[in-house]
């Protein structure tokens, strides 16, 4: 099984950029594919970001196209989301996931991280 932990999180000003980290243990990283979830106060969790086993393919929510980026480094274990021009509505609790196969957008994730707030100010 592969255990997840995030990390970067925290307060920043709207327009700011945040970085977080998943760290994974446990078995081979480079078998899964890796995808960043985040939950909104009073909504439904929802796909922010993904990428294939090999870094190869990515996937984003519209939402954030062109100012989130994921990236891994299969030698450090280690997935990423790089968050530029942050907004407000940006804030929520953000998650890291992994999963078996090859689709990137979906729900259907096995392994989660316990999750890092993020929370953008206006």
């Amino acid at each position: 099984q592969v255990q997840l932990v995030e990390s970067g999180g925290g307060l920043v000003q709207a327009g700011g950029s945040l970085r977080l980290s998943c760290a994974a243990s446990g078995r081979i990283f480079s078998s899964y594919v890796m995808g960043w979830f985040r939950q909104a106060p009073g909504k439904e969790r929802e796909f922010v970001a993904g990428m294939s086993r090999s870094g190869s393919m990515t996937d984003y929510a519209d939402s954030v196209k062109g100012r989130f980026t994921i990236s891994r480094d299969n030698a450090k274990n280690t997935v990423y989301l790089q968050m530029n021009n942050l907004k407000p509505e940006d804030t929520a609790i953000y998650y890291c996931a992994a999963k078996a196969g090859l689709i990137i957008m979906t729900m259907e994730y096995r392994y989660w991280g316990q999750g890092t707030q993020v929370t953008v100010s206006s």
